[in-house]
């Protein structure tokens, strides 16, 4: 059921609830367990038939690749997730890991090896069978520096991963992943690691065919060449327009997919689509125009729902103004959160000077409070005359939308209002702000992090020195190591006190990024949708989804 727009307010209380932290650690096979939570996602009769199982849903962006081991984004995850499909999924109620290309897997008793064992029927979209070699390879290019993959920090968890990403080893024979015979793949962990299933589910985890990559290089992406091994494949993919999938013949489940096409549309104006949806052109809209908030909020095919996700700003610690500390403090300090959640959003999110959501028993810390007059006197401090007429000029960078705008819009008010300081606003498509981001190439720039896990870790290995989703060019030794001393502590307690150390350094005292506030999901989705279940993390497999008037 949905949750209707009274029950937002509510939005830390469902996050402590709802939030997932996984947990195996036996031996275990999952052949009977797959068939059990399987059935409960089906059609209970066959009346989906007499509707034509075309579904289309607006992405509001173009993608920057679809290659699982360089996307970072929620756009090209949607898109990522239906082409590909690693050896575990998700359970798409309770985000449970479930099997995937691996029908079982074992885990010793130390929780350091694990053994995934690939089902028969797996195949590549060209027919060929997926092999425990196509993982083996699949991770080495992930960890291969000339990749460049962001998330390479997500096998880390793998013996001597790490090592070898940095070059600090030579050998790939060093690392712990091996292939004892073709439908076997063995991961040996440097430590265990309770979220490591949920991160085998993730794209970066996915396989690729690394013979498709080498014969066709980038273009490998191309509808010409695609080779997948998900639900769907893709179909054709026309810039700025559409992206089309069709369900993949040769995928070992493909009796469960309902859909026969996916239309996936890049629209960054949220009131063109928001019109599509009405004239019924669309049955899924993720995103809505903030301007007709209470419009769409009496929609009866509104929802809104807690997610697992923070509104931020990085700061490039390496431009001035912001190489000094006390002007990234200022900017924070002077920024009114609760008024833009009231007044500019009105959609129940909750304003955050902190970055980590409450997740799997976390509690985050306050992070710098409001205070308009104390921000002034850092900026003194740093030598800036507020008062002048020669004040601070900044450039904000966010890629297109209205909201985005908006937001950007109230903020840079209040910094002109408690700072005196000039902000020029610059919007830009999502592929060029993403290279922005990545190059250093502003001064701030909008933001956002959605829990890949239910696990506090994946709000804090991102900010790692030299990790490819830190995009600030800050370092902190400190902060590395406490980092490391989490990732070894077992004790649950004493782990969340070492990331809440790290949050304090993060929001309180170094500050590459400004926190705004904590996401709500929120959106449109038309009631012929059926299979479609809500969760933290907004994830919905289109292999479960079906429509039926």
């Amino acid at each position: 059921m949905r949750l209707e727009s009274t029950a937002i307010m509510t939005i830390q209380c469902f996050l402590r609830c709802l939030s997932v932290c996984v947990l195996v650690s036996c031996s275990t096979s999952f052949r009977t367990l797959a068939a059990d939570w399987k059935s409960a996602l089906m059609p209970a009769t066959d009346a989906w038939k007499d509707t034509p199982q075309i579904f289309t849903f607006n992405n509001g962006a173009e993608p920057e690749s679809i290659d699982p081991a360089l996307i970072t984004g929620v756009p090209e995850s949607r898109i990522v997730n239906e082409l590909f499909e690693g050896l575990v999924t998700l359970d798409p109620k309770t985000l449970e890991p479930r099997p995937g290309v691996a029908d079982r897997w074992e885990i010793s008793d130390d929780g350091l090896v694990y053994r995934f064992h690939i089902r028969d029927a797996a195949r590549w979209s060209n027919g060929s069978p997926v092999t425990a070699m196509d993982f083996y390879r699949s991770w080495k290019r992930v960890l291969t520096p000339s990749t460049g993959a962001a998330y390479v920090y997500q096998l880390y968890a793998v013996k001597g991963a790490a090592a070898y990403s940095r070059g600090e080893i030579s050998s790939f024979d060093e690392v712990g992943i091996s292939v004892p015979d073709r439908a076997t793949l063995r991961v040996e962990l440097a430590a265990p690691c309770t979220y490591f299933l949920d991160l085998v589910a993730f794209h970066t985890l996915m396989p690729v065919p690394v013979d498709a990559i080498n014969a066709h290089g980038d273009q490998w992406v191309h509808p010409t060449h695609f080779v997948g091994n998900g639900p769907y494949v893709l179909k054709s993919w026309e810039p700025r327009q559409k992206i089309e999938l069709v369900p993949n013949d040769d995928y070992w489940d493909r009796s469960t997919c309902k859909l026969e096409r996916v239309v996936v549309l890049p629209y960054d104006d949220v009131d063109t689509s928001y019109k599509l949806f009405l004239q019924g052109k669309i049955h899924w809209l993720p995103a809505i125009p903030i301007a007709r908030i209470h419009e769409v909020q009496r929609n009866p095919d509104y929802y809104a729902m807690p997610y697992l996700g923070t509104y931020f700003y990085r700061l490039n610690v390496n431009r001035p103004p912001f190489d000094d500390v006390r002007v990234r403090k200022a900017f924070s300090m002077a920024l009114n959160r609760e008024s833009i959640t009231r007044h500019v959003l009105k959609g129940g999110q909750q304003p955050a000077s902190w970055f980590c959501p409450p997740v799997a028993g976390y509690e985050p810390v306050k992070g710098l409070q409001y205070d308009p007059e104390g921000a002034r006197r850092l900026l003194r401090d740093a030598g800036v005359d507020v008062e002048s007429g020669n004040t601070l000029r900044v450039e904000l960078l966010y890629n297109t939308s209205e909201a985005h705008k908006k937001v950007a819009e109230a903020v840079a008010a209040q910094w002109k209002k408690n700072l005196n300081v000039t902000v020029a606003l610059r919007n830009s498509e999502w592929k060029v702000l993403l290279g922005d981001m990545s190059n250093l190439n502003y001064q701030i720039v909008r933001s956002s992090w959605v829990g890949d896990y239910g696990d506090p870790n994946t709000f804090f290995d991102m900010w790692i020195t030299g990790g490819g989703n830190n995009r600030t060019g800050w370092s902190n030794a400190r902060y590395d190591a406490l980092l490391a001393q989490a990732a070894a502590e077992r004790d649950k307690a004493r782990r969340n006190l070492l990331f809440q150390e790290m949050e304090r350094i993060l929001v309180e005292e170094e500050l590459p990024i400004i926190p705004l506030y904590i996401y709500v999901n929120q959106g449109l989705l038309d009631e012929a949708v059926c299979g479609w279940f809500e969760n933290v993390r907004d994830y919905h497999p289109l292999k479960y989804i079906w429509l039926e008037e």
